[in-house]
């Protein structure tokens, strides 16, 4: 067990308990006392220590929102988030448990940023790479329902030059509390139901995006069986707890993902800034 070790001239039965408040906007978050981490009043329990502030992040934690396109094609302005200042907030703590001192403690900040502000989404609008359409039959409502909810987790994506995305990572687990529907699913050549069915449309639909594009393509499996949305060896199945797909900005440039779904219609675009080029192989 790792510990902090500070020796103390004190009697140790004189100590009272102390009680620290953690504030955040005058609002108590928790309340902590000194024998939650004082081993033998002289060793501070660190993996304990590490778990409140893990808790304690969990609590408080304010994530940034990257700019984004909205329906209309207007900038939705992004937001700074914020998280604990893990130092800070760890030097304080332990000061209060060797201390025994009731304090009121202000959680000490420091700001989270967006990835994407609107100056560059603007600049990542400017120069259209490709496109991709595919087509569904809008009157089966649960498989429109995937297919718009995984949509809509790939709009507005901005990939930077060398990274790597991943379509399960983007759209992450597809569940009935997200809103996802039983529909049809091919499994091992064979059609079941299952919930998110329909959403390798969108995957299939994202990699000819890309691979018009020119990204190069990391991971990529087929179906068991042919698929009717795209020319044959041309689909991209994706499953939670099995294959993924995976392609690389291999250029020199960030892109922008836009994904829109129109009644029977799926159009993913690629766009980039105008000094997007490929580059030659």
């Amino acid at each position: 067990m790792k510990v902090f070790l500070i020796f103390l001239v004190m009697n140790a039965h004189s100590m009272p308990l102390n009680k620290v408040e953690l504030y955040d906007k005058n609002e108590v978050i928790t309340s902590l006392s000194s024998n939650d981490f004082l081993l033998l009043d002289i060793f501070v329990d660190e993996k304990k220590l590490e778990e409140t502030l893990d808790h304690i992040h969990d609590l408080t934690y304010v994530p940034a929102v990257n700019a984004a396109f909205d329906e209309n094609g207007q900038i939705q302005e992004e937001q700074t988030g914020k998280e604990i200042n893990r130092r800070k907030l760890k030097s304080v703590l332990i000061e209060a448990i060797y201390t025994h001192s009731s304090r009121r403690i202000t959680i000490p900040y420091q700001q989270v940023y967006p990835r994407v502000d609107s100056e560059l989404l603007l600049r990542l609008h400017e120069k259209y790479i490709s496109h991709y359409e595919t087509y569904f039959n809008p009157h089966n409502l649960s498989r429109k329902q995937n297919i718009l909810l995984a949509s809509q987790a790939l709009n507005n994506q901005v990939i930077f030059p060398g990274e790597h995305f991943s379509f399960n990572e983007a759209v992450g687990k597809r569940t009935k509390q997200k809103g996802y529907l039983p529909a049809p699913v091919i499994i091992r050549g064979k059609i079941y139901t299952g919930i998110g069915g329909g959403i390798c449309q969108v995957s299939s639909t994202l990699f000819n995006s890309v691979d018009l594009a020119g990204m190069e393509i990391i991971e990529r499996y087929s179906h068991s069986r042919r698929v009717p949305y795209v020319p044959p060896k041309r689909d991209a199945t994706v499953s939670w707890d099995g294959p993924d797909f995976i392609f690389k900005n291999s250029t020199r440039q960030p892109i922008l993902i836009q994904a829109k779904v129109t009644s029977g219609t799926l159009r993913i675009t690629i766009y980039s800034s105008e000094d997007f080029q490929l580059d030659s192989h």
